[in-house]
């Protein structure tokens, strides 16, 4: 079984990315990647804290980007839409948690402080700091990005599950 998660990481920035995109040069698209993959990353790794949760989602896979393509206009159904295999990678929870995070300081900070609890942190030295502590230049590459009253259709989802996995409540599917 698999225990790799960069699929779903990778899938899920990238939907995040195109949802709302950046508006400046190659600086800004760069600055904005390494920003929604770092949001991504936590909220995967959170969603996914051990090997097995990672292998379960590998095996059953993580839904698709349908419902927040939906949610957020860009619905990319029918017949006339570009097949896009990656779309199937996309992790509805992981983008709702990542938008909470870009949009939400505190709880990127209590997030990326909660992965001392979990397997991916372990034994390796991460820097999430364009996600906690964003300089000016990250803000502007990230104007949409970021933008509380943009990402609150799609951070509002799964917000309250966040808000209790922080807490130290156990994840449960049917919650979720």
């Amino acid at each position: 079984m698999s225990t790799d998660i960069s699929p779903v990481i990778a899938s899920t920035a990238q939907w995040l990315l195109r949802s709302y995109p950046v508006t400046g040069g190659a600086v800004d698209a760069a600055l904005a990647e390494a920003q929604a993959r770092q949001a991504a990353t936590v909220s995967a790794w959170l969603r996914y804290p051990t090997a097995a949760d990672v292998a379960v989602v590998a095996l059953v896979g993580p839904g698709g980007s349908a419902r927040l393509d939906w949610i957020t206009g860009a619905d990319t159904s029918g017949p006339d839409a570009p097949e896009e295999p990656w779309r199937s990678w996309v992790d509805e929870v992981v983008a709702s948690w990542a938008a909470c995070l870009l949009t939400t300081p505190e709880l990127a900070e209590e997030a990326v402080a909660a992965l001392a609890r979990g397997e991916h942190a372990s034994g390796v030295s991460v820097d999430f700091r364009r996600l906690t502590r964003p300089d000016e230049r990250d803000r502007r590459a990230t104007a949409l990005l970021r933008h509380p009253d943009l990402l609150a259709p799609v951070a509002d989802l799964h917000r309250a599950a966040l808000v209790r996995h922080l807490q130290g409540d156990q994840l449960d599917a049917d919650r979720v």
